[in-house]
């Protein structure tokens, strides 16, 4: 009998170098780190060039950016190297693929039609992160989405989970949706911003052991 695959893991909206060195050590395939400053968990640009040196070349970086004037992300990435870009926005397939590097794009996952809709509109993504519906908010609601939306779901990009992951419901997220990725934040969180080791393993170890 083949194995199922296992998901691709990312920690999300690192602020600490222990901490993303910590998620990388656990197992975790990448790390993020926001670049938005309406958000409690934004980093300035010293600090991300701490957390990419300390985790180096062991996992990937991904920066995460909402709406943001293109100027300040090549800015930000003239200094940061990153390797993969999220947007959380607004922005076109032609914004995101402007940049030279692998995009993924976020979604809100408000119903089943709208999310074919607004796939399509992204073909040159290499993932399509699927969160949690707000009508205000971009992300970091710690609340989980009704994941039968995505049944019969046509994509190409690569379906990346996340909205309200936990260690107590990613085996059940991971067994129902199996998806290429799981990404995850406040799960494993004892504070904005600040990671839980414990928790992180958690969460790692549940992705994994399906």
């Amino acid at each position: 009998m083949a194995e199922k695959p296992v998901p691709f893991i990312k920690i999300c909206c690192m602020t600490r170098e222990e901490d993303a060195v910590m998620a990388i050590n656990l197992g975790a395939d990448a790390i993020g780190m926001l670049f938005y400053d309406k958000s409690t968990r934004y980093i300035s640009v010293e600090k991300a060039k701490a957390i990419s040196k300390a985790v180096s070349q062991d996992g990937l970086k991904v920066g995460l950016f909402v709406d943001a004037e293109e100027g300040y992300i090549r800015e930000i990435l003239n200094q940061v190297p990153l390797d993969i870009l999220q947007f959380h926005g607004t922005e076109s397939q032609d914004y995101c693929s402007s940049f030279g590097l692998p995009y993924w794009k976020t979604l809100r996952a408000k119903d089943h039609a709208y999310l074919q809709e607004e796939v399509e509109h992204y073909p040159e993504a290499k993932g399509i992160l699927l969160d949690t519906w707000h009508p205000t908010k971009m992300g970091g609601t710690g609340d989980v989405f009704d994941w039968t939306m995505l049944e019969g779901l046509k994509m190409d990009q690569h379906l990346i989970l996340a909205g309200g992951l936990n260690p107590g419901n990613i085996r059940e997220a991971v067994t129902k949706v199996q998806p290429w990725a799981v990404d995850v934040c406040s799960g494993v969180e004892e504070s904005p911003g600040i990671k839980s080791g414990a928790l992180m393993k958690q969460f790692i170890d549940g992705a994994r052991r399906v």
